[in-house]
């Protein structure tokens, strides 16, 4: 048994950057982080590798877990914002968050040697186009890396932190017992570990493991919401005009069928569309990279539309499996359709597909989302697409492309107070897993705050 002043389970954004944080403190603490996935440089997709062409259900699946966890292999997109990407400003403040977010945009900016843009969607004029059209572009500064040199960053951090945090990888921590005010760490390799404080940051892919912990210590979770939509892929020339200004834009539009908030997500000007696996379900995603090598020539983002539940129905995550669990049914794993064929009630084949002008960068099946995303979500998503194609003509194009089906996940929301405990002392809940926080940049600056508050107290 191995003892410890602070373990974190999970490497993710807030695990990273807490691990950076008590070297940079040159803490006194003895911390250990604890991932399930692969080092940063065994992280490998063998869809990116070209051995496969569809998802073989990897465990761990690398995409989404290992050091820098689901971010590592994005496209390294860092919003600076409190207006989407979670609540953490409910616990610290909106000023405080943002400058939490900002000395993470800095330490990134380091590591990387000062080469990205920044993007403002404050001054671009692109606010007032969309407003004109009803639609509604969300302030951000936004900061983009690329998947290629984001991961570059996370390997030159890995190499920073390592030799003052100590981390085991290819680790599945499997319960948690709280005795003698400390706490026992149980893993799959029959180690056992004790802390002081313990710090769960398990991220999206960690998120029904954090429940089950805090109903076995009686920590409340409260139901959160989840997107359900598609991910859209059209030539990068429809939308440059808006990426070449900000690159990432959020857009929420209201829906004149059913009043439900439809919104961009997570753009990616001259990305691909890539398969990802969230506890065996296979979802889509985006990335896209600074090499202009390395880049495509679409532009693909995903349209989201939010769900939220009432009594008695409180497993939103489930509604949002069950319908990814479709998807993955009738075309073993990622469906693809062209717009013009869903708009005519016709399903996509491969003569269809062979017609088509834009060239899907992922491997999918074509088939019909219309039997796998129900109505009103898939009317609301169409809706939005014709609303889109006022600011960006050829959206709404016969060729643009639909993956589904994409699932925003949110956590159950963790009971915490402001400094992100919960009510068993000495159990912090921090990142995606607490459902606080949605973003990178906001992931990141929780894992700061935590670091910075144990640091203070038993440091």
């Amino acid at each position: 048994m191995k003892n410890y002043d602070v373990i974190i389970v999970g490497a993710g954004a807030s695990g990273v950057f807490a691990s950076y944080e008590f070297k940079k403190l040159e803490t006194k603490l003895k911390v250990l982080v604890i991932d399930k996935g692969n080092t940063i440089y065994n992280r490998h997709c063998p869809i990116k590798l070209g051995k496969v062409d569809n998802c073989i259900n990897c465990e761990p699946c690398n995409i989404m877990n290992g050091y820098g966890g689901a971010g590592t292999l994005s496209d390294g997109k860092y919003n600076i914002t409190t207006e989407f990407g979670g609540q953490m400003h409910d616990f610290l403040g909106r000023e405080d968050s943002i400058k939490l977010m900002e000395y993470v945009d800095k330490v990134l900016c380091e590591f990387d040697g000062g080469n990205s843009k920044l993007y403002q969607t404050k001054d671009s004029g692109l606010k007032t186009l969309a407003l004109k059209h009803d639609l509604h572009l969300l302030d951000a500064k936004v900061r983009h890396f690329g998947t290629d040199r984001n991961i570059k960053i996370l390997e030159k951090m890995y190499e920073d932190s390592k030799d003052y945090v100590d981390m085991l990888f290819n680790t599945t921590v499997l319960d948690i017992e709280h005795e003698d005010d400390k706490y026992k760490v149980y893993t799959n390799k029959d180690e056992v570990f004790t802390c002081k404080k313990l710090v769960l940051a398990s991220g999206r892919s960690g998120s029904k493991w954090i429940s089950k912990i805090c109903k076995k210590f009686g920590i409340g979770l409260y139901s959160n919401q989840v997107d359900i939509g598609v991910r859209v892929e059209l030539p990068a020339e429809v939308f440059k005009h808006i990426t070449d200004a900000v690159y990432e834009s959020k857009i929420v539009y209201q829906t004149k069928g059913y009043n439900d908030l439809v919104r961009t997500f997570c753009m990616n000007p001259y990305g691909q569309v890539v398969a990802e696996n969230t506890n065996g379900i296979i979802t889509v995603n985006g990335h896209s990279y600074s090499d202009p090598s390395l880049q495509s020539e679409n532009t693909n983002f995903a349209l989201l539309v939010s769900n939220k539940f009432t009594e008695p129905f409180k497993d939103s995550n489930e509604y949002g499996e069950s319908i990814a669990r479709l998807s993955n049914m009738l075309g073993g794993g990622v469906l693809l359709q062209r717009f013009g064929d869903l708009v005519k009630g016709r399903r996509s084949d491969k003569r269809r597909m062979e017609k088509c002008f834009t060239v899907p960068t992922l491997k999918a099946t074509p088939g019909d989302l219309s039997l796998v995303i129900p109505k009103r979500q898939l009317d609301s998503i169409i809706e939005m697409i014709y609303a889109l194609d006022k600011i960006a003509p050829g959206t709404a194009n016969e060729d643009t492309l639909l993956y589904g089906v994409e699932v925003k996940f949110y956590n159950s929301k963790v009971n915490t107070d402001k400094n992100f405990e919960t009510s068993q002392k000495g159990l912090f809940v921090v990142g995606d897993g607490g459902g606080a926080t949605h973003s990178l940049s906001q992931s990141s600056a929780c894992g700061v705050y935590v670091a910075r508050y144990l640091n203070e107290i038993i440091g």
